[in-house]
């Protein structure tokens, strides 16, 4: 199942290693995670639902959901889809009757660090707004719980839209090697200090004017927590592939897109053979077109509304393949014993209802599912942030200001974590955030540097394609101002 030639990424993978899957020795790379070196060998079944003992499969790609939890090396529970894969480890299934370990409990944090901006999230948003505020003279601590820096840039092979500033002709890809080298050049001078394979799991009210959270650090596939009081803090996690509803949506085969482009343009593995898409907005059509650059069949794509939602050139590049587009059309449901064997598409009426008769049978062993995404907004719950519900932004997002901060003072958010848009605004609300820290630091020069950066912000939001941010920003700034 690994990609052989692709017409944009060369992938390099790195030295060969073994390791075992339920006692059988197979191998991998050293660049996978587990789960993409398991797909590789075609082991789509990564564990087994609790109450059911049903077959689950990787489906998020981000450690998101519970669908890729395995034990490796007797830890139960590792999400696999992010866990890098090493020489020797002993992966298995776990299942209804798994033995659980002997629980050890920490105390104490093994480590305390003090800094002056924490970042929670190393995607295009969480990368620029460190680099701007390390620019300033600020520490900065980045933690993100991903194998390497990026977030969705490192799977966009495609080349972005927008002005010279958002890096209009750059494939996302590149724009992600650019910013890793800036934060490894801040890292040498000891400016940004980069946490991999962490996550944040906790806030507590700090002592003279600190913020204060807990950090799990995973090493070998353990883990130890860390202390973190910061100054101030940027949270921009990013968002969560959205699930439709139908029967056999939990059959190992079916995937959110993201997790489609983190196997083949990260991992360079075919999630499978023949694809049908579901949903028609940019993300949808682009996965698809992404597809077929990794030699993988795609049947059709179907899409609920009435009309194509993402920029017509995407979907021209997708006919011009010979992809159908087929609007008003749905899934109805998936079939398969322990995997993806088909699909039901149907055609829907005015009223978005089913019609009767109107079904197909698509053979497929995989379903990528680009309905949306949502907002990760749960360390900002925790924190006491005010969220409110903004249909435009996705769903509940943090109330926030022009400046990225929200309603407690030191706190800010940016890129989808604040509504969902494109990869350009979220790397130009980094770099206000990042800004708005050092200013709320006491760094008074940098009030032009934040000017210039909002009134970007403003510029790319023009035109028909903005006017759902537009209208979000507008929703979450009247309701920050009233509360």
């Amino acid at each position: 199942m690994r990609i052989k030639n692709h017409p944009i990424i060369d992938f390099e993978h790195k030295k060969k290693i073994s390791f075992t899957f339920n006692n059988k020795k197979i191998t991998g790379f050293e660049s996978d995670c587990i789960a993409s070196a398991l797909h590789a060998h075609g082991v789509k079944i990564l564990t087994k639902s609790l109450k059911y003992d049903l077959p689950r499969g990787f489906f998020c790609g981000i450690g998101k959901c519970s669908s890729c939890l395995m034990r490796v090396n007797g830890i139960p529970n590792v999400r696999t889809c992010i866990a890098p894969l090493k020489q020797g480890i002993k992966v298995e299934m776990q299942g209804k009757f798994s033995e659980l370990p002997s629980a050890k409990f920490e105390e104490k944090p093994k480590e305390t660090i003090n800094v002056d901006v924490l970042v929670v999230g190393a995607g295009p948003a969480g990368l620029c707004a460190s680099i701007e505020a390390a620019k300033q003279g600020v520490s900065v601590l980045l933690v993100d719980e991903n194998m390497c820096v990026g977030g969705q840039l490192i799977k966009q092979t495609h080349k972005f839209f927008g002005s010279q500033n958002e890096k209009a002709g750059t494939r996302g890809i590149v724009i992600s090697e650019d910013l890793k080298k800036e934060i490894n050049d801040l890292e040498k001078v000891g400016k940004i200090n980069l946490m991999l394979n962490s996550t944040v799991i906790g806030y507590y009210e700090g002592e003279k004017n600190l913020h204060k959270f807990m950090v799990v650090k995973r090493k070998n596939y353990d883990s130890f927590l860390i202390e973190v009081n910061t100054k101030t803090a940027v949270f921009a996690c990013g968002a969560m592939e959205n699930m439709l509803l139908f029967p056999g949506n939990d059959l190992p085969g079916v995937y959110g897109a993201g997790s489609v482009q983190t196997l083949m343009n990260v991992f360079g593995v075919k999630p499978g053979k023949k694809v049908l898409m579901i949903g028609a907005g940019n993300v949808g059509l682009i996965v698809s077109y992404q597809l077929l650059q990794a030699g993988i069949d795609v049947d059709r794509v179907v899409e609920a509304a009435p009309f194509i939602g993402g920029y017509h050139v995407h979907a021209a590049k997708l006919r011009r393949c010979g992809v159908p587009i087929y609007t008003s059309h749905s899934i109805k449901e998936v079939y398969g014993k322990d995997c993806v064997e088909g699909a039901v598409v149907i055609k829907l009426d005015r009223n978005w209802q089913p019609i009767k008769g109107s079904e197909e049978y698509v053979a497929c062993d995989t379903v990528c599912l680009a309905v949306g995404l949502t907002p990760s907004t749960r360390l900002l719950y925790q924190i006491g942030v005010k969220m409110d519900f903004v249909s435009e932004a996705g769903g509940y997002v943090a109330m926030h200001d022009d400046f990225m901060q929200t309603s407690i003072k030191g706190i800010f958010v940016a890129g989808d974590s604040s509504g969902i848009e494109e990869a350009s605004t979220a790397m130009i609300e980094g770099k206000i955030a990042g800004i708005s820290m050092a200013l709320f630091l006491g760094y008074e020069d940098v009030k032009k540097l934040q000017s210039k950066y909002i009134e970007e912000l403003k510029k790319l939001r023009e035109g028909p394609f903005g006017e759902k941010a537009r209208v979000a920003k507008k929703k979450i700034k009247r309701l920050m101002e009233e509360n």
